[in-house]
């Protein structure tokens, strides 16, 4: 339930009250008894800012997966890991070199 500010126009009185969202708001001062209470205008009492409290406060770090287990047989188990460690397979060149002569293109 929200903590709502309420200020009397009349005498001045401030007080914070706990409401239900669905509740009247209130109308009389507690203090003078004048229909001048009315609720104010307040900052909130947390921001949210930087990279999000979610990620960096209440994240279950145990959660992450866990390795497969090798195999019975003694193989080692695949995984995605290995594949991130192959080399690259190379691009084919792009345009061929200019031919070179050699003794076997001389003598034809």
């Amino acid at each position: 339930m929200p903590i709502y500010a309420y200020k009397c126009g009349a005498c001045g009185h401030a007080k914070d009250v706990l409401q239900k969202i669905s509740d009247a708001p209130l109308t009389a001062c507690p203090a003078c008894g004048a229909q001048a209470f009315s609720k104010q205008l307040t900052a909130p009492g947390f921001q949210l800012k930087g990279s999000g409290w979610y990620a960096t406060d209440f994240k279950n770090s145990g959660s992450a997966p866990k390795p497969a287990a090798a195999p019975a047989d003694g193989a080692p188990a695949s995984s995605g890991a290995d594949k991130s460690t192959a080399p690259a397979a190379t691009p084919a060149p792009s345009a061929p070199s200019a031919p070179s002569s050699t003794s076997s293109d001389a003598a034809a």
